[in-house]
């Protein structure tokens, strides 16, 4: 009987991607796989054709002679043939290889070391100035005695006969066959007969180091920065991780911080908010001089425009906003007291017009109450 066209079989289009070809036979697979459908002989056949069109299609020379020569451009007994227990393990195991955490044959698991991490506390001068700082981290280097291989020197590692230096090892579960890390070596390949009496075999020993980090300006909380290959090394001469430096800023006892503005509370004297003047105030570049008009309530923002913060992330600056709070004078003495006094009459004396907004929330006070029955 005629073969059928390979495209047909995995119900596929010509010019589908090799994740197309993968979905298409994963979805036969599972629908027609022996194990599935034990008594049911046309479904055995229908896996085996399915198999033989993916492992033509997937190879890219073989699915080169195909599209040119059809079925005569390829070898049918290579690509076919066999049975559906056999051959099925290693074609499946790469499809789902990446769903298990194992890669596809043969690739042993890499053995690069640990990231670390160190948490930086910065004042928020440092945050926002940048600033250089020593840190003295615990870390893995390797070890100098067998130069990071693990093996005793004269010695060396030779290959592990489980997974036959891969890496890996093949389990079957039901119908599925997948790719685990090999539990003799580790997932490195090699075996160690005669471990270096300082690593024990590791290849690598435990150290303080060092580093000097360059704190960019305008970092903030939360921010990380990678420091690449300054993490531990990797088991027998494998590379190094990353070390990944988290920051955090502490209050500050005059300015808060959101996103790139400054923010800080101002007490001002009553009579300056009255008849108005200037006051000096701080901005993490020095002191500059806010003006407050006459007549200013408590409670009012004022904006200073690139009085903020660079992110590290825009490079846009922010603004310092500084709200002036009326300071409430204490430990009056007699005469203040009376001249304050004083003053208070005098204002009750022009009606509404020198307390306008109190003069509003008691009208309407007045209006609530009398709309209300008790």
């Amino acid at each position: 009987m005629a073969k059928r066209d390979y495209y047909e079989v995995l119900e596929v289009a010509r010019n589908a991607s090799e994740a197309d070809l993968k979905k298409a036979y994963r979805r036969l697979a599972m629908k027609l796989h022996p194990d599935r459908n034990p008594d049911d002989a046309s479904a055995e056949e229908k896996f085996k054709e399915a198999k033989e069109a993916y492992e033509v299609l997937a190879d890219e020379r073989k699915r080169a002679a195909y599209d040119q020569f059809g079925h005569a451009g390829v070898d049918a007994s290579a690509a076919g043939g066999g049975s559906a227990g056999g051959n099925f393990s290693d074609v499946f195991g790469d499809i789902f290889g990446d769903i298990f955490g194992a890669g596809g044959r043969g690739g042993g698991r890499s053995n690069q070391g640990a990231d670390l991490r160190y948490n930086m506390d910065l004042s928020l001068e440092e945050a926002v100035h940048g600033t250089t700082v020593k840190v003295r981290i615990p870390t893995l280097v390797a070890c100098t005695t067998c130069a990071g291989s693990g093996a005793k020197k004269g010695t060396t590692a030779s290959t592990c006969t489980t997974c036959g230096g891969h890496g890996q090892v093949r389990v079957q579960q039901g119908f599925f066959s997948l790719q685990q890390t090999c539990p003799r070596c580790k997932g490195s390949g090699k075996i160690i007969p005669n471990p270096c009496g300082i690593c024990h075999g590791q290849g690598r020993v435990q150290e303080h180091k060092t580093l000097s980090v360059k704190i960019p300006p305008g970092v903030d909380n939360g921010d990380r920065i990678r420091l690449a290959g300054e993490g531990a090394a990797g088991e027998n001469g494998g590379p190094h991780g990353d070390l990944y430096v988290h920051i955090g800023v502490r209050d500050h006892a005059i300015f808060t911080r959101e996103d790139n503005d400054l923010m800080c509370e101002v007490p001002v004297s009553f009579s300056t908010l009255v008849l108005g003047g200037e006051l000096e105030v701080p901005t993490l570049d020095g002191q500059v001089m806010l003006k407050i008009p006459g007549e200013t309530q408590s409670g009012k923002m004022f904006r200073l425009r690139g009085k903020g913060v660079k992110s590290v992330h825009s490079s846009g600056v922010g603004d310092l906003l500084c709200r002036v709070v009326v300071e409430t004078p204490v430990k009056l003495t007699r005469q203040q007291k009376e001249l304050l006094q004083e003053f208070d009459r005098s204002l009750k004396e022009g009606q509404d017009k020198h307390n306008p907004r109190s003069s509003s929330w008691f009208n309407g006070v007045k209006k609530f109450f009398d709309t209300i029955k008790f």
